[in-house]
Formats: structure tokens, C-alpha cells, sequence
């Protein structure tokens, strides 16, 4: 192989490489005042959002010490989105509907 043909070859693994380390998108539903999901499996840089399916607003939080948020009330048809900066074990709670709970679990 020309020394050409191997620095493209090695530009492109690590290219690949770099897209498969990229942070996601997820996506978690709340509907009849629960979530999609119970837990949730992300990594750091990853970004949840909370789409509303319900026709009333939710208050979507977490009092989780490694990166508290708050996404304030929004309405059914509406999203809200976060970004887990840090790695741990996200309690998520909604203000307004005291039994809405699930837990993110972020890795390194």
C-alpha cells in the first residue's frame, strides 16, 4: 500500500471510531402520568428529552446531588430536554405527580 492509501485508511477508522463515542439522543414518554421507562442506561453527554403524550402539564426533576435540574412545567404535546454532564444514579421525579418516578443511569 502506498503511505497515501494508510493515512486515509487510519483517518477513517479513527472517524469511525469517533462516531460511535458520540453522545446519543433518547427519548423518554410521559403518558397517563408515567414514564416510558422505569430506568434508563446512558453514558455521559447524552441527552434525554421528556416528550409530554398526556393532554395535562408535568414538572419533570431531579434532586440527584451529582447534577440537580428542574425542567419546569410544560404542556401535553410539548418536550424538555437534558444533558447528563456527570456520571451516576439519576432519581427522576415529576412536581406535579407525586407517582411518577424513574432512575437514569449514567456511565462514564
Amino acid at each position: 500500500m502506498t503511505k497515501s492509501l494508510n493515512i486515509i485508511i487510519v483517518v477513517a477508522a479513527a472517524l469511525a471510531c469517533g462516531s460511535a463515542l458520540a453522545a446519543q439522543d433518547h427519548v423518554v414518554a410521559q403518558k397517563d402520568k408515567s414514564f416510558s421507562t422505569k430506568t434508563l442506561d446512558i453514558k455521559v453527554g447524552d441527552k434525554v428529552a421528556f416528550r409530554n403524550d398526556d393532554a395535562f402539564s408535568h414538572n419533570i426533576f431531579s434532586l440527584t446531588d451529582a447534577m440537580p435540574f428542574d425542567l419546569g412545567t410544560y404542556g401535553g404535546g410539548q418536550m424538555k430536554a437534558v444533558t447528563f454532564a456527570k456520571a451516576g444514579k439519576f432519581e427522576i421525579e415529576c412536581a406535579i405527580h407525586p407517582d411518577m418516578h424513574m432512575v437514569i443511569n449514567v456511565a462514564p
